[in-house]
């Protein structure tokens, strides 16, 4: 890497956390390119040519918030392994996520600022599903390997993520509670998974 690219990588780093302060502490809409041009110490410009837009900007934020969170995270399928201890370990990397300060504060700025612009809200919720299409593809393949019925990958893939959603997400933006203490959430992680295989599991293998 030369000395040119690292700068420019310095540069879009020192943006994104510059931008993750702003959109915080003042919100999405009060938040100008200015301003976070100015806290990054870089010119607007600057700005501009890592981030076409403030939707950029901000969904760039969310990506990488969530990417940091199963960046480790092996979501490959395996035919050896039992499915409750691949399904605890992808939903661990999902708990992990949803219990990060930063994420949660920004999820509630991405809601507000979503209120009142349908399309903005379509956009993020599209970007974001994208980066459970891992978990999806583990539904799919266990599906193929026949250890889980023929549903819609999809839609089984929604719903056991919703179930933690239900208890360590929008209770935490909705109503502003507490993060889940570790004990609670491998309780709502091992009930989810009961519930999944209990629902899904196929028990006897030909």
């Amino acid at each position: 890497m030369t000395a040119t690219q690292r700068l420019t990588d310095r540069k879009r780093e020192a943006i994104v956390a510059a931008a993750i302060s702003e959109f915080r502490d003042n919100g999405y809409e009060i938040t100008s390119m200015d301003k976070i041009a100015a806290t990054a110490g870089v010119s607007k410009r600057t700005v501009y040519n890592h981030f076409p837009s403030k939707e950029e900007l901000f969904a760039e934020i969310l990506h990488q918030l969530w990417a940091s969170s199963v960046a480790q995270l092996d979501v490959t399928y395996s035919s050896t392994r039992p499915l409750r201890e691949q399904l605890r370990t992808l939903l661990e990397a999902k708990m992990k996520m949803m219990s990060d300060a930063n994420f949660l504060d920004l999820a509630r700025v991405a809601i507000a600022a979503t209120i009142h612009s349908p399309e903005r809200a379509q956009d993020i919720v599209n970007r974001l599903s994208e980066r459970e299409e891992g978990f999806t593809v583990w539904v799919r393949a266990a599906q193929e390997d026949g250890r889980l019925k023929p549903v819609d990958p999809g839609f089984a893939a929604h719903q056991v993520q919703s179930l933690l959603k239900g208890f360590a997400f929008w209770p935490q933006i909705t109503l502003g509670q507490p993060t889940l203490d570790a004990a609670s959430q491998a309780n709502v992680i091992e009930s989810a998974i009961d519930l999944f295989l209990a629902g899904y599991e196929i028990t006897t293998r030909c």
